[in-house]
């Protein structure tokens, strides 16, 4: 296949998609688009009382994510590429969990408008972690806003991935265990799987290191 120009990292909370994405934008000289977390301010709130608050955080998210990825459909990506710390379609997984009736079909009504109009990436890297990892590379980022984040709603989050994934079929896919590397602090780590993000395949394909520690 040719070189992908537009990558897209996903993955659970605190899997290490913005870290992937910061790397692999400057080994491979691409723009890095970032999603907004931090500045939604519902997150918080959520966390705190997720059913009065879901729609208002997923809403957000929804359109702000949405406002980024319009920004990509008018580059030139045969000119830069671009690395991508979320997939937009990834949204509906976080929307199937937290909202219920109504709100869900008033949710999946402004999706659906959005969706069609947006660029689809030429590859998606599906970072996974057990849930016991992603609790511990949470609590060493120490965010605020996360700070009321249960085990429980990690644990949903997890399977809900995995099984959006499971059934993913729009794009290539390379599915990254990510419980027993660090391609942040090791190099070897970091260097292979940028060689298996270069080697880009059809379809689906899983990359499951030997482990550095």
């Amino acid at each position: 296949m040719n070189k992908p120009r537009y990558i897209a990292i996903e993955g659970p909370i605190g899997v290490g998609k913005t870290s992937l994405a910061k790397m692999l934008a400057e080994e491979l000289d691409a723009r890095p688009v970032f999603e907004v977390a931090d500045e939604n301010p519902f997150l918080e709130l959520f966390y705190r009382d997720p059913e009065r608050y879901a729609f208002q955080a997923q809403t957000f998210f929804l359109l702000s994510r949405f406002k980024q990825q319009q920004g990509l459909a008018q580059l030139d990506l045969f000119a830069q590429s671009v690395v991508c710390d979320y997939l937009f379609a990834k949204d509906r997984i976080f929307a199937y969990l937290n909202l219920k009736g109504q709100e869900l079909g008033l949710y999946e009504q402004i999706f659906g408008l959005l969706n069609a109009r947006l660029p689809v990436p030429d590859l998606v890297v599906f970072l996974q972690a057990s849930t016991d990892v992603l609790m511990e590379r949470i609590g060493k980022r120490a965010k605020d806003y996360e700070r009321n984040l249960s085990r429980d709603y990690l644990e949903r989050v997890v399977v809900a991935y995995n099984e959006f994934f499971f059934y993913y079929s729009s794009t290539p896919l390379l599915v990254v265990n990510t419980s027993e590397i660090d391609f942040v602090h090791q190099p070897d780590d970091f260097a292979s799987l940028v060689k298996e993000i270069r080697s880009t395949h059809k379809g689906t394909w899983h990359y499951i290191p030997l482990g550095s520690r």
